[in-house]
């Protein structure tokens, strides 16, 4: 079982045309294979006030955009357009390079509303970093969703009590959105080799670890809980499952993904290996041959 053996508070940021995102404050580099976890909002726009992010480049990585609340447009450099409305997602691989943008919709920059979301980056591995660009738009309707006592899931990727994503995903990830009633228990099962962890953005939920927790025994069946709350991300130990109880109404994410084990060269939109390729791609960037 995996038990929590670190536990990452996050702050407010602001990024793109100035919407503000909540963000795990040690992101950068914690746990392979994901760069970014912006929490987006929940922020409540009069008309006119809706923000996003104007055009701009990314290479050598993935962009997950899931929607909870709000409307957004989007555009890219492959021709793909469209909008995206609560539950929808966007998994968008940016490879050798690809421009963007991602704004409110016409609609409800004029109206008004409450904007709530994710955007995650997913690294890629050297071999696959300079790979096609890909664009897969995935609306509520077709994203799956389980229900079980207490316990709502969508899933994005990867498998949650017995339902799977459709998803095409490069690296085998796992990206789940659970609510949980007061009281409810998940057990998730996590492939032994990949890396894992929990953001909380409502309630709180405690893991248990049946045997130790930092290296001092307890008798079996006694367990020791580990709380996780609103704002709070934790890394988990290596295992095979994970159990998770809800203190309270309780909504996070669970995420998982293999230790890529490369070195990262990043600045701004481009994670590549080394400092040339980053290099290069601002050359490519300016050169007009970023996203041929």
């Amino acid at each position: 079982m995996r038990k929590v053996v670190d536990i990452i508070p996050t702050h407010t940021v602001r990024e793109g045309g100035g919407f503000k995102v909540r963000r795990p404050s040690r992101m950068n580099s914690v746990q392979s294979p994901f760069l970014l976890i912006d929490e987006m909002g929940p922020v409540d726009y009069g008309p006119g006030e809706a923000v996003g992010a104007p055009w701009h480049p990314h290479r050598g990585f993935e962009t997950v955009t899931y929607l909870l609340d709000g409307r957004m447009q989007h555009e890219d450099s492959a021709g793909n357009s469209g909008e995206l409305n609560p539950g929808d997602v966007q998994w968008m691989t940016a490879g050798r390079g690809i421009i963007h943008s991602e704004e409110p919709h016409e609609e409800f920059r004029r109206t008004g509303g409450r904007t709530h979301g994710f955007q995650i980056w997913v690294n890629l591995p050297a071999k696959n970093k300079m790979m096609a660009p890909r664009y897969q738009e995935i609306p509520a309707k077709e994203s799956p969703t389980v229900r079980d006592e207490g316990i709502w899931a969508r899933v994005i990727a990867g498998e949650c009590l017995g339902v799977s994503s459709s998803i095409d995903t490069v690296i085998p990830i796992t990206l789940i959105h659970v609510k949980m009633e007061e009281g409810s228990g998940l057990i998730q099962e996590i492939a032994p080799d990949l890396n894992a962890m929990i953001y909380v953005f409502g309630g709180r939920v405690k893991l248990e670890d049946p045997l130790s927790v930092r290296n001092h025994p307890l008798p079996f069946g006694l367990g020791v809980k580990q709380f996780v709350s609103d704002g709070e991300l934790a890394l988990l130990s290596q295992g095979e499952k994970i159990e998770i109880k809800s203190e309270s109404e309780s909504e996070f994410l669970i995420l998982a993904g293999p230790e890529i084990n490369e070195p990262i060269a990043r600045y701004g939109p481009f994670v590549m290996n080394t400092r040339e390729e980053i290099n290069q791609a601002f050359l490519d960037y300016q050169n007009g041959t970023f996203a041929n």
